[in-house]
């Protein structure tokens, strides 16, 4: 009598996202998400029947592609896979869809995620993107009422006046920027985060960028973001 044949794995629908067109056009990050639900698929068994790649538009709300690949796992009874949730976690809409869908769907990066714990991830994105909101806009009245002139004010050799303005808009970016990545601070601190490093760590992983546009952050720049939100 033939063996009874092994269940099938599970059949998974991947999402791809990356943010800019330059990135679509480059497959920059593309195949890293790529690799990831791979090894992901391979490790349960399974296969990928479908995969649905989105350039972020800047319209928050856009997700075509995310609206397919939801619309595919439902046709085909298969689990949404995403490469890495965490760089995700800041985008409240993108997390409520994923919530609302009614399907399963599963996060290589973290696996044991699951619809309850997106919801709460969603919550805290949004109360993050307000507190960003009402700092930053704290942060320029500030500067306003001190008669700074933001934005990149044209330097002539020996205009003292001039250069005193520059240094101030630079501060005044400085201390914008610092109030954009307090909420994360808070939040890593909340979590746990006690020491300089583990803050600095918990940056990274959410992917917050540094000042200088770099994805890992050192303990001393997060001392400089303290130092300037204390002011």
């Amino acid at each position: 009598m033939d063996p009874t044949p092994a269940p099938a794995g599970p059949r998974f629908v991947a999402y791809y996202r990356v943010s800019t067109d330059k990135q679509g056009r480059s497959g920059l990050g593309l195949e890293a998400q790529r690799e990831a639900v791979a090894r992901h698929a391979a490790g349960r068994g399974g296969t990928v029947a479908a995969a649905f790649e989105e350039v972020e538009s800047g319209r928050r709300g856009d997700r075509p592609q995310l609206a397919l690949a939801l619309a595919e796992c439902r046709a085909r009874r298969a689990v949404l896979l995403i490469a890495k949730l965490d760089r995700l976690a800041r985008d409240a809409h993108f997390l409520l869809g994923l919530e609302k869908a009614g399907v399963e769907f599963v996060a290589a990066d973290m696996p044991h995620a699951n619809r309850l714990t997106v919801g709460v991830m969603a919550l805290v994105a949004e109360e993050e993107a307000r507190m960003t909101s009402a700092r930053t806009k704290a942060a320029l009245a500030a500067a306003r009422a001190r008669g700074v002139r933001l934005g990149n004010p044209r330097l002539r050799p020996g205009d003292a006046t001039t250069a005193a303005d520059a240094r101030a808009a630079w501060s005044a970016g400085a201390a914008r920027r610092a109030a954009e990545v307090a909420p994360y601070l808070d939040a890593a601190r909340r979590a746990g985060a006690t020491t300089l490093q583990q803050l600095a760590d918990a940056l990274t992983a959410r992917g917050v960028r540094t000042p200088r546009g770099g994805e890992r952050w050192m303990p001393q720049q997060v001392r400089r973001v303290l130092d300037r939100v204390a002011r």
